[in-house]
């Protein structure tokens, strides 16, 4: 079994307006950098490899939370929200009503137009987990994360989440020879100077 500890990225400013980001290269807000100021990996964590998404906000946190030697993984890229990238739940809500619901509906198979279902998500990821070797750090989205959650809890986000995850902390999980996610401990809070 491979740990494989997971962090999202630090705040953007179109995660203060809640719009989707999706793949668009949004650097971190000066908000979001001085929340992570100081911020650290609780010690059991220092020996740990460190990969990140291609995007600049997940380069950046894992930046400044310290990482050693960073390699850029292209599958932990967020998922791709296609023609609803840029707007918020609301917006979309409002704009397509009856057919937005429906989709939401479908939990793992919801798409949007031109993008990718979190259920896309889990396949791409499958070869990343199957292929660690060694204990990870990989700093990536919440959508990424999310699907990974969906695997190790068998969630098919058709309802509540089984679990609170904080958004802010980072999120551990055992990867087993077949690339399938087990949950070992969420909310881990990052250390502070």
């Amino acid at each position: 079994m491979i740990p494989l500890l997971l962090i999202r990225h630090g705040k953007t400013e179109w995660n203060a307006l809640k719009k989707l980001q999706g793949r668009r290269d949004i650097s971190l807000s000066p908000e979001g950098e001085a929340l992570l100021q100081g911020c650290s990996l609780p010690k059991e964590f220092s020996n740990f490899q460190w990969l990140s998404s291609p995007l600049k906000r997940a380069v950046q946190t894992a930046e400044i939370l310290g990482a050693n030697d960073l390699q850029i993984e292209d599958r932990l890229i967020e998922m791709d929200w296609g023609k609803w990238e840029g707007f918020t739940i609301k917006e979309l809500r409002g704009q397509y009503g009856d057919a937005m619901a429906e989709n939401e509906k479908k939990g793992l198979l919801m798409c949007p137009p031109s993008g990718e279902s979190p259920a896309d998500v889990q396949a791409r990821l499958h070869s990343f987990l199957k292929e660690l070797k060694k204990p990870t750090v990989a700093v990536t989205h919440k959508g990424v994360i999310r699907a990974i959650k969906s695997l190790a809890y068998n969630w098919d986000m058709t309802d509540k989440s089984p679990v609170e995850f904080n958004w802010s902390a980072g999120h551990l999980f055992t990867i087993d020879e077949a690339g399938h996610p087990h949950a070992k401990a969420v909310n881990i809070k990052l250390d502070t100077a």
